[in-house]
């Protein structure tokens, strides 16, 4: 009974990843629990569990006392005493050691019980205080299968298993059992209850975590990335700004021979990435956000409602707005505005042309 018992603790040691000692202290308190329930009203229980010696005893412990006990669960007369322990006297503890093969079925199965909500309420713990320091950063994950349907995956980290869904990959990345990725840790979800960890690829501070790791002037403080928006798969914007006037912020991420930002994009998979000048003007920052696009004014809203006019020539309109409104759409997502784009000269052109009609871009564009 007690070999089988330690066997299956180091399957479960191995299995869960619970320490032996912390294992061990659990499965007592359930057995413990489960004792109490077919002698509810005994005071001292004792549970010994030593997997050094693979000892495990469950015992009561009563009172001696001379003559019939007043408190029988707590209790035991000198006479009956000495049929456990001959030489024991009136007022020491008499240990009734207990049968685990004739432990009640009930009680067997509550302790069971017991023991499986302590270790899942332990692996939640251990899970929520792993990932909240790993929380917003960038660690390494092994593929271990990818459902061929759905294209969700499982991936492992630090030997947990996590959930990664599609709509958290790049679209048109591929995966296969093995393969090494880097993923975007960003939280633990529903802690309280049934933890899960949240990771991603797509998320637009993946893009940022690349850089901090890529670029030394951003990851000591030199440069600063003050605002990132990205359409995963397609391209990002991200504007940066120097704390040091002789760095060129521009420049360090690009890198000698274009090499921090080409590492980038490899680990994007030719996701193609804007670096944009910040600027505490808002105006120039937005004409900034639209390049390539060559812009002519920025007009900004007076009425607190950031948003604002942009005026570009008419052969730079479809390269100011982007294919299906993403230039724009990232624009307003990096800069926070609203923006209204216009050809230059369509408020005096007829107006069925085409050409001149504004396009209405606002942060909210961008899902």
């Amino acid at each position: 009974m007690s070999k089988e018992i330690f066997e299956a603790l180091k399957l479960i040691e191995q299995q869960s990843g619970v320490p032996s000692d912390v294992l061990i202290e659990k499965i007592k308190q359930g057995i413990q629990k489960a004792v109490k329930k077919d002698y509810p009203d005994s005071e001292n229980i004792r549970i010994e569990l030593d997997p050094k010696t693979e000892t495990f005893e469950m015992a009561i412990l009563k009172t001696v006392v001379d003559g019939e006990p007043e408190n029988p669960a707590n209790e035991i007369s000198l006479d009956a005493a000495r049929t456990y322990h001959p030489d024991i006297a009136v007022g020491q503890p008499c240990e009734i050691i207990l049968d685990p093969m004739q432990f009640g079925r009930v009680a067997a199965s509550s302790a069971k019980q017991s023991i499986r909500s302590d270790i899942k309420q332990f692996e939640r713990d251990k899970l929520v205080a792993q990932y909240q320091d790993k929380e917003h950063e960038l660690v390494s994950a092994t593929v271990q299968k990818v459902e061929p349907v759905t294209g969700n995956a499982i991936i492992s980290i630090d030997r947990d298993e996590v959930y990664f869904p599609r709509t958290e990959q790049i679209p048109g990345e591929s995966y296969r059992p093995g393969d090494i990725i880097k993923v975007y840790v960003v939280g633990v979800v529903n802690p309280e209850r049934k933890p899960s960890v949240k990771v991603s690829r797509s998320n637009r501070e993946f893009v940022r975590r690349l850089f901090e790791l890529e670029v030394p002037e951003i990851y000591d403080g030199t440069v600063e990335i003050k605002a990132v928006s990205r359409e995963a798969g397609s391209r990002s914007k991200i504007a940066v700004s120097s704390n040091n006037p002789d760095v060129d912020p521009i420049g360090a991420c690009i890198g000698p021979k274009r090499s921090r930002i080409a590492a980038v994009m490899r680990e994007l998979h030719g996701e193609k990435i804007d670096l944009i000048p910040y600027s505490e003007d808002d105006a120039e920052f937005i004409s900034k956000a639209l390049a390539p696009a060559e812009v002519k004014s920025v007009v900004i809203s007076d009425d607190g409602t950031r948003s604002c006019r942009v005026t570009v020539p008419q052969s730079q309109l479809s390269l100011a707005i982007g294919n299906r409104g993403q230039n724009a759409k990232l624009a307003a997502k990096l800069t926070g505005y609203k923006i209204d784009i216009t050809a230059e000269g369509a408020a005096t052109e007829a107006p069925d042309e085409d050409a001149g009609a504004p396009a209405d871009i606002s942060e909210a564009d961008e899902t």
